[in-house]
């Protein structure tokens, strides 16, 4: 495996090793959205600056954040941040076709740190979530935070409540750290928290390590086009265990390579480690290791799926397909813990017992 320490050791020292480095406070407007000021400014604030929410402010982000091109920033929030709390005015918002896939896109360039705080009270992103998931609404869903393409990048200290559906995203981004984050995908009704993964690492060069995640479907996931992932010390709760794909839908060539899962706590997920590849895909998946899984009322500990498909929109299509994902080199180290028995419910009808 790739040596993560020197590299992102000499990133952190050398990102403020810059002249003209200035300090752009978002203002706050009480009751109105404040995306309107902050992308105006962007443009002068897009190299050698600090982009500050401030602590003691509740900041409305009601409508989404499209970042240009950044070099040598930092995006500190400190205050908290808050989406529309209104589900028809999101599903609007995310529906329209200038919605740029994410609540919060970062696209290009290089030496950029998304920060939250420290502070228990302060650096939360409230999605409002648990209206979404009461009312099982997964029509027009916005992801959260998109940190694509970015080289040499670093997201920490991240506190995100009951986020209406993915996490992070880091497809085609390089040299990635992301530390000491906490996701909190958790119902107070009973109802469940769809699609609220975690981390979705599709990139190459990342760190992922001490990060507290709970939510309703993948600790992490490993995309194609990943190379070189490390993830450890990290703690999951009740999702979908630390998958690798899914990987070949629509036929598509996978290509992952070089994939360390290691030092991780499942408490109460459905999987631990898992593969899925869908039925008719290509490629190869290959030198990935899961070691060092402790895992509590987990039911599938080791869970391998090679005819993946997608169950919200019907049965198991028939297939004659023998075309698969090919795995090459694949690791499980070192797991223990309790295995919680899975139950199928069944309904029955007209039954008589004598």
């Amino acid at each position: 495996m790739v040596s993560f320490g020197a590299k992102f050791g000499l990133l952190l020292a050398g990102v403020r090793l810059v002249s003209a480095w200035s300090t752009f406070t978002v203002a706050h407007a009480e009751g109105k959205d404040d995306t309107p000021a902050l992308l105006a400014a962007l443009p002068s604030v897009a190299t050698n600056a600090t982009i500050l929410f401030k602590q003691g402010i509740t900041y409305n982000i009601l409508t989404p954040i499209k970042f240009p091109a950044l070099n040598n920033v930092e995006i500190r929030v400190e205050g908290n941040l808050t989406y529309p709390s209104d589900i028809p005015t999101v599903q609007a918002i995310v529906g329209a076709s200038s919605f740029p896939g994410a609540w919060f896109t970062f696209s290009g360039g290089k030496n950029v740190t998304l920060r939250g705080s420290t502070n228990p009270k302060w650096g939360w992103v409230d999605g409002h979530g648990q209206a979404w998931w009461d009312a099982q609404q997964q029509v027009n869903r916005p992801h959260g935070f998109a940190f694509s393409k970015i080289s040499n990048g670093v997201i920490r200290d991240m506190k995100i409540w009951k986020p209406v559906g993915w996490n992070f995203a880091t497809s085609g981004s390089s040299n990635l750290h992301a530390f000491n984050n906490k996701i909190v995908a958790v119902s107070d009704t009973g109802s469940f928290p769809f699609n609220t993964d975690g981390f979705s690492a599709g990139g190459t060069d990342m760190l992922f390590e001490d990060n507290h995640i709970q939510n309703g479907d993948d600790c992490l996931t490993v995309g194609s086009g990943a190379k070189n992932i490390h993830f450890r010390n990290t703690y999951c709760e009740g999702g979908h265990g630390l998958s690798i794909g899914s990987l070949g839908k629509g036929g598509a060539v996978a290509d992952v390579q070089n994939v360390l899962i290691e030092n991780v706590i499942m408490n109460n997920t459905l999987y631990g480690a898992r593969f899925k590849s869908w039925t008719g895909g290509n490629g190869l998946a290959r030198n990935i290791t899961w070691k060092n899984i402790l895992f509590y009322e987990v039911p599938f500990p080791i869970y391998i799926t090679q005819n993946y498909w997608d169950q919200g929109v019907g049965p198991r299509p028939n297939t004659t397909s023998t075309n698969n994902t090919h795995i090459q080199d694949i690791t499980f180290q070192n797991f223990a813990g309790v295995i919680k028995e899975f139950v199928i419910p069944f309904l029955f009808r007209q039954v008589l017992i004598v």
